[in-house]
């Protein structure tokens, strides 16, 4: 069956989980994983579940992000964590608007369950998005990884972050560019081991760095109305 949507999953040393995410991925979606430098049996789990295994030597979530999108080949890509914190049974929800033409971007945001999101993670993540919504105008709560687009549009984009502050420049460029973005609640859990990103301070500190400097930069300008569509 022809793939409808490529699903972009970047990895590093997702063993753990990798299994459970791609058991539960729907028909029509064809799962790649990036693999960013794992030292464990990512890849070869991955393989074995029929999944698209392709390798990022560059490390970063940008690297490995943009790694899938010049992998992919259908019309819509979608991007979720592969920690086993979202469930790509949520995928089809997150997708079909942008299937349905009602929305450019679709960002899922994480109602977490107790315990899932470290405290941490939860305020920077809030402080973020309400710079965000203040720069956009787009009234969007979460700058969560599952999220889907069309892939020629996000080329259009001109992404060039290949660090932390991927998520952060896709949601800036998109509306920038007067895409419409809306957003959809997805079940947040706890992940299957340490996470690379936020299950640290260390990697909060280091995420929001990046996104800091992407917002410092100026590199992205918006129109005074930016003209985007939200939930």
């Amino acid at each position: 069956m022809t793939a409808t949507v490529d699903v972009i999953l970047p990895a590093l040393d997702e063993a753990a989980a990798v299994g459970w995410v791609l058991d539960r991925m729907p028909a029509g979606y064809r799962p790649i994983v990036v693999d960013n430098g794992s030292t464990d049996a990512t890849a070869s789990i991955a393989t074995a579940r029929g999944a698209t295994v392709v390798h990022e030597a560059r490390r970063g979530f940008g690297a490995a992000c943009w790694r899938g999108v010049t992998t992919a080949t259908a019309d819509v890509v979608c991007f979720m964590d592969c920690d086993g914190s979202l469930d790509p049974v949520a995928l089809p929800l997150v997708a079909g608007y942008v299937l349905r033409g009602e929305a450019d971007l679709v960002i899922g945001e994480r109602i977490a369950r107790r315990g899932a999101w470290p405290f941490h993670a939860r305020i920077a993540n809030r402080v973020l998005a309400a710079e965000v919504r203040r720069r956009t105008k787009l009234d969007l709560a979460d700058l969560g990884p599952m999220r889907a687009i069309g892939r020629e549009r996000l080329l259009a984009l001109g992404m060039t972050d290949r660090r932390s502050g991927w998520p952060l420049e896709m949601v800036l460029r998109a509306a920038a560019s007067g895409l419409a973005v809306r957003s959809v609640p997805v079940e947040y859990q706890e992940r299957s081991g340490h996470s690379k990103v936020t299950g640290t301070v260390r990697g909060t500190v280091r995420a929001v760095r990046d996104m800091g400097r992407m917002l410092r930069s100026g590199a992205i300008t918006f129109d005074a109305s930016p003209d985007g569509t939200d939930t």
